[in-house]
């Protein structure tokens, strides 16, 4: 098999693009005759801004040729450079694989049903692989399906009513159910692609499989979590909502039942198994863990705000004169600059035409976030502007000093409108010094709507003070990024956990029977990340060291 790169494509020759198309193109590479590509499959498509030609598309494909033997492949791979082609072992798959697929060792008869804490990606996928085992789990998370979730959501944009067990961090799918559904990561594990097969197989768009930058898009992946939800529940395992974990117990160091609260009613279930995938903003479920003995430690992570630009400046600054052509897809970008004190500045969480929502779980506090549809239309790019943050930012070596930290930032900008209207500023304000009374070119997207004035009133000195480095410079890598009318909405508190729960090689902390994973554990960042982590826990647990 030979995997073919850098074939190119225009923008125009993309708008007609198919799978007659593709083997076409890689008979050319070759230079071999159309008829000899037996099997192509297209691994990777993604827009190319950087050359001297303009906007172009690069595809990477694997294809077998009719009678060609390991020595042939060998001759024409010799003919090119290794970028261009290279000779692969083995032959086109033609699946990607999925949980659903895997053949796991089953679930110990003498074990009980394992307890998985939290309905984000780590727990979803821990919970999948072991109903896959046969271990009939007991998924609980504290907020609602994501149907209802979605209704709540929406009323708190329209009237600023926060649900504090449902919302934009809290109910089924996790925080990343609403965000833009970034499917891409920065681990080297061949899970990865068992996630991607498993979201497809679960109704996700197929190009996520190809996709340079995969996303699903909040949409998207709203429809996908209902169809995770059947699946699970048809391999044995149990979904319960509204049910919130409150206390463990704990005899000879070892986890003999769990604590949970359902509509104010507390009920225990006998178990030795307890998969702790709480997410990061899960304040409470810190508290009493702290307090019950679990081993854990301040960890960095960062704290900023959201940019937003017209996503028409976006495409120009990245496409140039190809701008507007049908055929691209909106625009992104990923920044970061160093700044003189050590912390960084960087851009995280890019969501191409999407909105800047409310993303508080706490009364009294403003946290926010991003999040696009997967259609990508809106007018507005937003994006996460990030300064880093060190234990010693945090004002105590209690183990949830950064969270307490989070906590005074959340509150100041609540206090600074007194309702959730969050803080908002123009850039060109803030590089200035000066508050802002009125909006250009730029107009916000956040939901309830937005204070106009000084992010000082709720951001840490060195919070600002980097921000004001950073914007310049990052002006620099992206024309019109530092736009003086660009729109900056804060604060965004909740970028990672600002704690990490230890455990060992096995995922299981210092209580055995316990397995803190995921995002909020501290061992995550992103959908796929977390989902990964949550997928080998479940694959892992009971299985022998």
């Amino acid at each position: 098999m030979l995997r073919l790169h850098q074939l190119v494509l225009t923008p125009d020759d993309a708008l007609i693009f198919d799978g007659a198309a593709l083997r076409r193109l890689c008979a050319q590479r070759l230079r071999v005759a159309e008829s000899r590509v037996a099997q192509v499959k297209l691994v990777k498509r993604s827009v190319d801004a950087r050359g001297h030609g303009g906007v172009r598309f690069s595809l990477t494909a694997d294809v077998t040729l009719t009678g060609a033997d390991d020595r042939e492949e060998a001759r024409i791979a010799q003919r090119f450079k290794p970028n261009q082609v290279a000779v692969l072992a083995g032959s086109p798959k033609a699946e990607t694989p999925d949980v659903f697929s895997l053949s796991l060792p089953p679930w110990p008869a003498d074990r009980p049903r394992p307890l998985v804490v939290g309905a984000g990606p780590a727990g979803l996928f821990c919970a999948l692989a072991l109903a896959v085992r046969g271990a009939r789990p007991i998924l609980v998370e504290r907020g609602r399906p994501v149907e209802e979730r979605a209704r709540d959501v929406e009323a708190l944009e329209k009237t600023g009513l926060l649900l504090p067990e449902s919302n934009v961090l809290f109910g089924e799918g996790g925080a990343g159910a609403f965000s833009d559904g970034k499917l891409t990561c920065g681990l080297n594990s061949p899970h990865i692609r068992t996630v991607l097969g498993t979201l497809t197989r679960c109704g996700a768009p197929e190009e996520i499989l190809t996709a340079q930058r995969p996303h699903v898009g909040t949409d998207e992946l709203r429809r996908v979590l209902g169809q995770v939800r059947l699946r699970l529940t048809g391999l044995g395992g149990e979904a319960r909502f509204g049910a919130k974990l409150t206390g463990l117990s704990i005899k000879d160091g070892r986890v003999r039942a769990a604590r949970l609260t359902v509509d104010g009613r507390e009920e225990e279930i006998a178990c030795d198994t307890v998969c702790l995938a709480i997410g990061h903003s899960a304040r409470d479920t810190y508290e009493w863990l702290c307090a019950l003995g679990l081993p854990m430690q301040q960890k960095p992570f960062a704290i900023g705000v959201r940019i937003e630009h017209l996503q028409r400046e976006i495409d120009r600054a990245q496409y140039g004169p190809s701008a507007g052509h049908p055929a691209l897809p909106p625009a992104e970008y990923k920044l970061n600059v160093p700044t003189p004190d050590g912390r960084g500045v960087y851009t995280f969480c890019m969501c191409p035409g999407g909105q800047v929502i409310n993303a508080s779980s706490e009364a009294g506090g403003i946290n926010v976030n991003g999040m696009s549809l997967h259609a990508r239309n809106g007018r507005n790019a937003n994006a996460a502007v990030l300064v880093g943050v060190a234990p010693r930012d945090f004002g105590g070596d209690h183990p949830l000093a950064g969270m307490e930290l989070q906590r005074r930032i959340e509150r100041a900008a609540y206090a600074f409108s007194g309702s959730l209207k969050a803080p908002c500023q123009r850039v060109g304000d803030l590089l200035e010094g000066r508050p802002s009374t009125h909006f250009g070119g730029v107009t916000p997207t956040y939901r309830p709507g937005v204070a106009l004035g000084d992010l000082r009133s709720c951001l840490p000195d060195f919070i600002i003070q980097n921000l004001c480095l950073a914007l310049p410079k990052l002006g620099q890598r992206l024309s019109g990024f530092d736009c003086p009318d660009a729109l900056l909405t804060g604060p965004e508190t909740r970028s990672s956990a600002p704690v990490r729960l230890l455990r060992n090689a096995r995922r299981e902390s210092p209580i055995a029977g316990l397995y803190p994973l995921g995002e909020g554990a501290g061992y995550a960042g992103g959908i796929v990340s977390a989902a990964v982590d949550g997928l080998c826990a479940g694959m892992e647990i009971y299985c022998g060291d």
